[in-house]
């Protein structure tokens, strides 16, 4: 059986879907890498909402999600960009969603790192950004997760220079009640930080980054660096001080950094692996036993997927893995808070689809073909 999907020039060409799925299976705890997957969050499809009203979430769905990735061994990263944090979730949906993950962690063992940002400040001064941060701060340690203090829309905007980051930085690692996880995230992801640190300059940027660290090095577990750019990373990483670690954020060339080289590795935070749990989980496996050949075996295959989800824009992948999540059967609809899922062409999904299949990500290939279907048929195209 085939099925037509639509291509960039407007035409349409025949598919031959998978008949069976990759064969995964959960397995031990990880050794060798720390590995958080970034997760989105489930829709509320019957609520009578608009983009721009408060995030309706399905709760059911969107916390069995979080069990299937710590079923496989996975940390989850939870409020985080890929969770639309700032493209449809607003701050209380956040906190709702810190505590209810938080808890469900707990309840399972699973292991949860929750953002903290400052989303509840449209503008303000530094003095008003730390103060966001320290709310939000208290809301993930009250709930008993790590943090991720993630980067900051209304920071970059009120601050002059580097001295307001070092200075709103350092108050929150003084403060912080265990180490976090600093998250640089790159203008690709939003554009509304570019120049964060205090600088547009890349190399300049990094010795801010790298000087809020020294100072607190006791404070900061690690770093989560999300620029798309696996050289700027990899002299980061050789840079930090003992004991700090580099989580790639790199959803373009993670095998790689993962691998690592003779000098060092990155553990990982990425939002590309809410699709690719499962079988992500089983190549870390792998690369615990010490076998790279194999571990990149498994993961090689999976960019040519990520780099189409994570194209420019690249803000708006956060459809593509929401699509992906609906066609594994995850959940009943294909819609999303702020009415994203309009984000992303046809075409965009149908190659998506296409990848995603050939990898045998989907559980139950039938269904998604079902449902890859449906789709066609409601934008016009003839089963």
């Amino acid at each position: 059986m085939t099925i037509r999907l639509p291509d960039a020039q407007g035409g349409l060409r025949p598919y031959e879907p998978r008949a069976e799925p990759l064969a995964v299976t959960a397995g031990t705890p990880f050794t060798s890498r720390t590995v958080f997957s970034a997760a989105h969050v489930v829709a509320d499809p019957f609520a009578d909402t608009t983009p721009d009203g408060p995030a309706a979430v399905d709760w059911e769905a969107t916390l069995a999600f979080r069990r299937h990735l710590w079923s496989h061994g996975l940390g989850v990263a939870e409020a985080m960009d890929t969770a639309q944090r700032g493209m449809g979730l607003d701050w209380a949906g956040a906190a709702e969603l810190i505590r209810r993950s938080a808890a469900e962690a707990r309840s399972v063992g699973g292991r949860i790192a929750c953002g903290v940002g400052t989303d509840q400040l449209a503008a303000g001064t530094p003095a008003e950004v730390r103060a966001a941060y320290e709310e939000q701060l208290t809301v993930v340690e009250e709930s008993g997760a790590q943090a991720i203090l993630m980067a900051s829309r209304a920071l970059c905007a009120a601050a002059s220079g580097p001295d307001d980051y070092l200075e709103v930085y350092g108050h929150l690692l003084r403060q912080a009640a265990e180490p976090v996880v600093l998250h640089w995230l790159g203008p690709m992801f939003d554009p509304a930080l570019e120049g964060y640190w205090g600088t547009s300059d890349l190399d300049a940027a990094t010795e801010v980054f790298l000087e809020v660290i020294a100072a607190h090095p006791d404070k900061v577990d690690g770093i989560k660096v999300s620029l798309l750019d696996a050289g700027r990373e990899v002299a980061l990483r050789r840079r930090l001080p003992d004991g700090v670690r580099c989580y790639t954020g790199d959803d373009f060339h993670y095998p790689e950094l993962i691998a690592g080289d003779e000098q060092g590795f990155s553990h990982a935070l990425l939002g590309i692996f809410d699709p690719l749990g499962p079988l992500a989980a089983q190549a870390v496996r792998v690369l615990d036993t010490g076998d790279v050949t194999g571990f990149r075996a498994l993961l090689d295959p999976t960019v040519e997927l990520s780099r189409h989800l994570f194209r420019a824009p690249t803000r708006f992948y956060k459809t593509g893995v929401v699509f992906l999540a609906w066609l594994a059967g995850h959940q009943t609809h294909f819609t999303m808070v702020g009415g994203l899922q309009s984000a992303r062409s046809l075409p965009h999904l149908a190659r998506a689809y296409e990848l995603a299949d050939g990898l045998g990500l989907f559980p139950d290939p039938k269904l998604a073909e079902d449902r890859m279907k449906t789709l066609l048929s409601l934008h016009g195209v003839d089963r």
